[in-house]
């Protein structure tokens, strides 16, 4: 099946290298090309793409309103073109939380280093954008627990990325056990630490499960979201400013107290240390061998180790299967492992890789997990 794509961009230049690049793949069709937001809208709407790839900078309106006015009237997967700045990270956000599902930074040179690498990231990434569900279909719900008078309400809810290396791959569907909705489980119980894992559709996810946490919460967090280096300090800031518990970037060294949620640095890992009973944060430098950075298997591996049978493992929408093996190794320890359902997801690979393993003791919808959580631990 062919994926039909609306290129809008102000760039002359960069409109037909993209539209050059997508159509050599014989899988994509580009079916329009605009130079500004408000002609992006209006062919949205005339074209029905099955994708959108969107500038930010723009003249007459910029990609993030265009998003908005897009998911208004007829949501569609959008992939964003954005700058590896402190400052791109934070429109990029915006424009996530207006409702795109992904990005790529618009510097051909940061995410290939040669013509044939950037020609199979791009078409595989619009491929794989293609198959998810748009924000704009799913609003998020009511937050589940009152706010601290310190904290603002979270009223919007970002969607996410992940790293230019491909996984598609890894996202197909694998012969292994069926996933199951396990039946609530007894008393709460008290875990050394939650780990949570993510990518692609991760922002919007983590928002809508931390959020709904109180400032007591009585565990330590650990969160993984594949994201690059310079885009992981202003989401746990944005994070940070939405939520009753502390959330902010880990640094080696940090200590682990509950009501605080540690964010793995971009392009580097996380390892959880528990040493004389002092759980510390150690930060490594990221293995070039690894496909993800920070990589979710690699901070469930040192949590299983860390404190086995007395953590819990959660992981979210993402492309690839990044988590499969972690979260395995936290089950063989004795540690209980949730994953979010398929209808939720904006992206069904890792949580389905996790699940189909026969590993998920709870497969709960993006709705339930950050309840569960307080039914669970509180």
């Amino acid at each position: 099946m062919t994926v039909s794509v609306l290129v809008v961009d102000d760039s002359g230049f960069f409109r037909k290298r993209l539209t050059e690049i997508l159509t050599s793949s014989g899988q994509i069709r580009v079916v329009g090309v605009a130079a500004n937001g408000r002609e992006g809208v209006e062919l949205a709407e005339s074209l029905r793409p099955d994708v959108i790839t969107m500038d930010y900078e723009m003249p007459i309106m910029d990609g993030i309103s265009a998003v908005r006015e897009i998911m208004k009237k007829h949501p569609v997967p959008v992939l964003m073109f954005s700058s590896l700045t402190y400052e791109g990270a934070r429109i990029t956000l915006d424009a996530l939380e207006a409702g795109a599902v992904d990005f790529l930074p618009k510097n051909f040179e940061e995410i290939a280093r040669d013509g044939s690498q950037l020609q199979k990231i791009l078409i595989d990434r619009v491929l794989d954008v293609a198959r998810s569900k748009p924000a704009g279909r799913t609003p998020p719900p009511p937050r589940a627990a009152a706010p601290s008078p310190s904290r603002p309400v979270a009223t919007k809810v970002p969607v996410s990325s992940r790293p230019a290396a491909s996984a598609r791959q890894a996202a197909q569907p694998m012969p292994e056990a069926p996933p199951r909705r396990a039946s609530r489980k007894g008393p709460a119980r008290h875990y050394a630490v939650v780990g949570i894992g993510t990518s692609t559709g991760g922002p919007v996810a983590l928002q809508r499960v931390l959020t709904a946490l109180p400032a007591s919460f009585p565990s330590p967090i650990v969160l993984v979201q594949h994201m690059p280096a310079s885009f992981t300090p202003a989401f746990a800031e944005r994070l940070n400013k939405l939520c009753n518990i502390e959330v902010r970037q880990a640094e080696d060294g940090d200590i682990l107290r509950p009501g605080l949620a540690l964010l793995a640095p971009g392009g580097k890992q996380m390892m959880v240390e528990n040493r004389s009973g002092k759980p510390r944060i150690r930060i490594l430098p990221g293995d070039e061998r690894l496909n993800y950075r920070p990589c979710v298997d690699v901070t469930f591996g040192s949590l299983a180790r860390a404190y086995p049978g007395k953590t819990l493992g959660v992981v979210l929408t993402g492309m690839g299967s990044d988590g499969r093996e972690g979260c395995r190794m936290m089950k063989q320890s004795g540690s209980p492992i949730w994953s979010q359902d398929e209808k939720s997801s904006v992206i069904y690979g890792m949580p389905m890789a996790v699940a189909k393993a026969g590993l998920s003791d709870e497969v709960l919808s993006l709705d339930e997990i950050g309840p569960r959580l307080i039914e669970g631990v509180c």
